[in-house]
């Protein structure tokens, strides 16, 4: 009788001190899909910013072409080229993984 309480209380202890260690924390592994997932919203924010710092160099032209006198057509179309121009950086920059 002593033997298989013995027994019981080692086994109990056994599994007590080994059930923790046994149940793994939750872990977060960064795949190769993370990664590209993580590649491609850089990639995004990258075209977006291209885009947006293009719409200001677009404004900025458009200003100083009205102050110089030019005409309002020649300065819309200088607008239009450098927003375009913009516009497609950031297409190559989301196309270039």
């Amino acid at each position: 009788m002593k033997k298989t309480c013995l027994q019981v209380g080692i086994l109990t202890l056994a599994f007590g001190v080994a059930g923790p260690l046994l149940w793994s924390a939750p872990s977060y592994s960064e795949t190769e899909g993370m990664e590209r997932r993580d590649d491609r919203r850089d990639d995004r924010q990258d075209a977006r910013d291209t885009r947006q710092e293009g719409r200001e160099t677009a404004r900025d032209a458009k200003d100083a072409c009205k102050d110089a006198g030019e005409n309002r057509p020649e300065c819309r179309q200088e607008k239009r080229e450098i927003k375009q121009d913009s516009r497609e950086a950031g297409r190559e920059i989301k196309q270039n993984d």
